[in-house]
């Protein structure tokens, strides 16, 4: 059995401003859906539709619990991992 990948990421909009934390198990599929506002809601309102960071585990509960600790964290913790990994905070969409 092929193992799963599960993905947690943060997305920004265009003058990141706005952090969005989500845990997806297709990464691609889901920024997609953020870039043309699919399921609305607080990414479609705030126009949240750049992939800035993001990590992967075979562990759906480990993923879960890694979204409620970035999300339960500052936002210096936020735009600290994001500066860890993309201190540009270019859009990783078009690397996945």
């Amino acid at each position: 059995m092929m193992n799963r990948q599960y993905y947690i990421y943060l997305m920004t909009n265009r003058h990141n401003t706005v952090l969005y934390t989500g845990v997806t198990n297709n990464l691609k599929r889901r920024v997609y859906e953020h870039k043309e506002g699919l399921g609305g809601g607080f990414t479609g309102k705030y126009k949240v539709n750049k992939l800035v960071y993001f990590e992967s585990t075979e562990d759906v509960y480990a993923a879960i619990s890694r979204e409620k600790q970035i999300k339960g964290g500052s936002r210096r913790k936020k735009i600290d991992l994001v500066n860890s990994m993309n201190p540009e905070w270019e859009d990783l969409y078009d690397e996945l």
